[in-house]
């Protein structure tokens, strides 16, 4: 789709400790490969790769050294939790205006050549880090994407292996974060008893915590081709859990039979 005016919920990061085994356990799961791992977040003490799901993408950062702020998060997260909610968008600068507008601070800035993104402090996101960014070119999820690398808009244009349909994060009070949320990302809240804010092609979810009291990002909605063959793949991995559900470096990951155009 081609707007002059966009906004996806493009991207959604992890944290692991071992990338090698990240990436294979990720590999496994998505059935997708690595399509590119990014040289720039190693002055952030990072390592990362980053996987397509459709056109939107899974990254896993690995920390290299003590200190970073993704170390900091698996040591107050553990096994629950993702990291980073990331959306693309034509305006970024002015939405970054918006944000600054609210009172809330951008702790991160990446401005390279054709490529502009903000973060937010996970303090403001409270469940996950909030990201904007644009790619010049990008108006369509098939062209240019930065964070994907080079190889990009050749990996867009093959035929999907998963789609993400939906993120959800939980909170003590599911409608407060959701309205919290939807004034930084400036789209309505949908539902009262399970809000939800929405974008074209996926969703936000917002719900009551299953545990504790903690506002985390908790769970993916993932369709593939096979979901029996999946769950199996993740269970010779050993990453179906006591609940039966698959854990995936800080997210349950529910799955649905992802469905084929006639003709693609």
């Amino acid at each position: 789709m081609t707007t002059a005016n966009y906004l996806r919920l493009r991207q959604i990061c992890l944290v692991a400790a071992d990338r090698a085994k990240a990436e294979a356990d990720i590999s496994a799961v998505l059935g997708s490969e690595v399509v590119y791992r990014d040289p720039n977040v190693g002055k952030y003490g990072l390592e990362n790769a980053l996987f397509p799901v459709g056109q939107k993408l899974i990254e896993v950062v690995v920390p290299t050294r003590e200190g970073t702020a993704a170390g900091r998060f698996l040591k107050r997260f553990g096994t629950r939790g993702g990291y980073m909610v990331i959306m693309d968008c034509s305006d970024v600068k002015r939405r970054r205006a918006h944000v600054e507008a609210l009172g809330i601070p951008i702790v991160n800035t990446l401005d390279y050549d054709g490529f502009y993104a903000i973060q937010m402090h996970p303090r403001v996101g409270r469940a996950a880090i909030l990201e904007f960014n644009h790619t010049r070119g990008g108006d369509t999820t098939q062209g240019p994407y930065h964070p994907a690398g080079p190889g990009w808009p050749e990996a867009a244009r093959l035929r999907a292996k998963g789609q993400l349909l939906a993120v959800e994060v939980e909170s003590p009070n599911p409608a407060d974060l959701a309205a919290h949320w939807s004034r930084i990302i400036e789209l309505p809240v949908s539902g009262d008893a399970s809000p939800s804010i929405k974008f074209d092609d996926s969703e936000i979810r917002f719900r009551t915590c299953s545990e504790g009291s903690m506002e985390r990002l908790i769970g993916l909605e993932i369709a593939v081709p096979d979901p029996d063959a999946t769950t199996a793949n993740a269970r010779e991995r050993g990453l179906v859990g006591g609940d039966g559900a698959i854990w995936l470096y800080g997210v349950r990951i529910g799955l649905h039979t992802l469905r084929v155009a006639s003709g693609s």
